[in-house]
């Protein structure tokens, strides 16, 4: 089914991703994308409705009431700009230069959403009476605090007895070309926040202090050398990072009566966060150490096994790029932590990623048309 790559730039798809990229969306605001994509898809008989949950936009959109249920899922929302003077082109006006279209939001990833609401466009002019439903879940948060958004979504879904049994999200996937990756899984990801008590005093008496950091190196210590697994088939094994720790009050000659820190689990499914946060506690009071410990929970681990799902996304694929994916689980976490635990089988396929959140964002202007045929196909080789 491959065929060569229309670059033109009027190509819808390419058309939609421009008229997006000018919304500047910066989380968690939708800058009215959402109103476009959905009058996009009532046009075609999908039923869309607006589900707002505190200052996020979210967008259900479904076409047919029976089962299976295919849904494709995304966000508007981007991360800021930054420095606009480090850019070559403005941020939010997209750029067409060398094959490539620049813009904030270009690759993560209102390309992926441009290239889904074609796709169903194409799909529905060619399979009007296709078996099943499908739908297009949209919010405004994913690259925030991701607590009014999909999951919130899903919840309401839930309560109302709607059941999404595929999902394939519009995450740049991709490493070097696209459709090399695909995501199955994700890690979960367990933060913790702690507190380290002691005796402020001076260093020159530390009799008569009680210094926090060397009360929390030996337990630094373990938890950096225990082997928390060697992961499975699927997922790598469980990482353990610190990413801040604060102590002393600037001065050579005292020692700090706190310390703080912030460390950050990866984990596959050999664990759970339960089980986890339970193996930590037990590292920590195997030492004399006057310690809080607080939690918060990303998202668990989540994985689909081989099934259709995966069959028809590594098909269509190999249909529009002569090459079939490797199936992964790595990468940070995504909307889909939210969307499996309902009972979805999930993966992940957009553009390379190489330049998402970067200056200069980018995707490449055949990538996003050859998304648009891969993401059709998926619907076909499912519901048609």
């Amino acid at each position: 089914m491959t065929t060569p790559a229309d670059n033109s730039p009027d190509h819808p798809s390419l058309a939609l991703l421009r008229e997006l990229i000018r919304r500047p969306s910066v989380t968690p605001d939708d800058a009215g994308c959402q109103e476009i994509l959905g009058k996009r898809l009532a046009r075609i008989g999908f039923n869309c409705e607006s589900m707002p949950f505190g200052e996020v936009s979210n967008l259900w959109a479904r076409r047919g009431k029976s089962g299976p249920l295919l849904c494709f899922a995304g966000h508007t929302d981007v991360v800021p700009p930054g420095d606009a003077d480090q850019w070559r082109t403005d941020p939010f006006e997209p750029v067409t230069q060398d094959g490539m279209m620049y813009g904030r939001g270009s690759a993560d990833m209102k390309s992926g959403l441009a290239a889904m609401i074609v796709a169903l466009e194409g799909f529905i002019a060619t399979h009007a009476d296709f078996d099943g439903s499908i739908a297009v879940l949209i919010t405004s948060d994913e690259e925030g605090r991701a607590r009014d958004g999909t999951l919130k979504v899903i919840q309401a879904l839930q309560a109302r007895g709607e059941h999404i049994d595929w999902c394939v999200i519009g995450e740049p996937s991709s490493r070097e070309v696209l459709g090399d990756i695909v995501r199955v899984g994700r890690r979960g990801s367990l933060s913790g926040i702690l507190t380290v008590r002691g005796t402020q005093g001076h260093v020159a008496y530390p009799q008569l202090a009680d210094n926090p950091i060397g009360r929390f190196a030996p337990v630094l210590s373990d938890l950096y050398t225990t082997e928390w697994d060697r992961g499975n088939d699927y997922f790598p094994p469980t990482s353990f990072q610190v990413v801040d720790i604060q102590a002393g009050l600037g001065f050579p000659n005292v020692t700090p009566g706190e310390l703080s820190a912030r460390f950050n689990f990866r984990y596959s499914t050999e664990w759970n966060h339960e089980s986890l946060k339970a193996k930590v506690h037990e590292l920590f009071d195997a030492h004399d150490i006057d310690y809080e410990l607080n939690w918060h929970l990303s998202g668990e681990p989540f994985l689909t096994n081989p099934g259709k799902l995966t069959e028809a996304v590594t098909q269509a694929v190999l249909d529009c790029t002569d090459a079939a994916p490797e199936l992964s689980t790595g990468g940070g976490t995504s909307d889909g932590r939210f969307i499996s635990p309902a009972g979805a089988d999930v993966v992940e396929l957009g553009p390379i990623n190489a330049s998402i959140h970067k200056v200069n964002e980018h995707v490449r202007i055949a990538d996003v048309i050859n998304l648009t045929r891969i993401y059709q196909r998926i619907a076909e080789l499912l519901l048609a």
